[in-house]
């Protein structure tokens, strides 16, 4: 049963010790790690091309395009502006339309992947804006092509900083998992919603600011070792 069922169907008092704390907190951790999961996936998915082209359409990519670079800069710019909250309730019609629904994991996935594309594609943008360029010179003198180039010395290069956006965007997408359950996306967020702040459960409150605490620690951590081993 997800944390959302059993908020509507159970009531419960302030206070409640730690066993009934525990069916309600493990499920919400799982439609949050589901939600993150999905969306990281479809971040990395569409924002690595993006930030691959806003780097090499730049005057000093490997193919300058200023009209093509200026556009898509502003519209990953237009992409980020927008407060993740103004953004979920401005593209109700569209979630509905995709997931079916407007409440619930499926329908927070849909602005969530749209608020952290743009943000990622950023990321990977100035992670290959440290590779030097005469990295790229060589591998086209060495007769690569320009997706060669890309891919084999481009990315590889900036691997390590790579995964240091990686971690930011992971984090980032946790914080909005945690906004999406404002508006009954499941997951921590509804929980603290509709039992620490409705309910003035300061049991449930607290568990869940833990909780989060505890997910950015693990993820920040891995994500900084990951990063020291890639750049030995």
């Amino acid at each position: 049963m997800s944390a959302s069922a059993q908020v509507a169907g159970t009531p419960l008092a302030a206070g409640r010790p730690l066993n009934e704390l525990w069916p309600l907190l493990f499920p919400a951790i799982g439609e949050t790690l589901q939600m993150v999961g999905v969306v990281m996936f479809v971040v990395v998915l569409a924002g690595t091309p993006l930030g691959v082209l806003l780097h090499n359409t730049a005057p000093s990519g490997l193919l300058p395009r200023p009209t093509l670079h200026a556009v898509l800069s502003w519209a990953v710019s237009l992409g980020r502006s927008l407060p993740f909250v103004i953004l979920m309730a401005a593209i109700i019609p569209l979630t509905r339309l995709v997931a079916g629904t407007t409440i619930g994991v499926a329908a927070a996935i849909v602005p969530m992947s749209l608020a952290g594309t743009p943000y990622f594609a950023r990321l990977v943008e100035t992670a290959l804006r440290d590779v030097p360029p005469e990295a790229a010179d060589a591998g086209r003198a060495a007769g690569g092509s320009r997706l060669q180039v890309v891919t084999s010395v481009q990315l590889s290069e900036a691997l390590p900083a790579l995964v240091g956006g990686l971690t930011i965007a992971v984090v980032g997408m946790l914080e909005f998992s945690a906004i999406a359950g404002t508006i009954g996306a499941g997951g921590i967020g509804y929980l603290a919603i509709s039992y620490g702040y409705e309910r003035f459960d300061g049991t449930v409150m607290t568990a869940t600011i833990v909780t989060l605490i505890v997910l950015v620690q693990l993820i920040q951590l891995t994500g900084d070792r990951l990063v020291r081993r890639l750049s030995h």
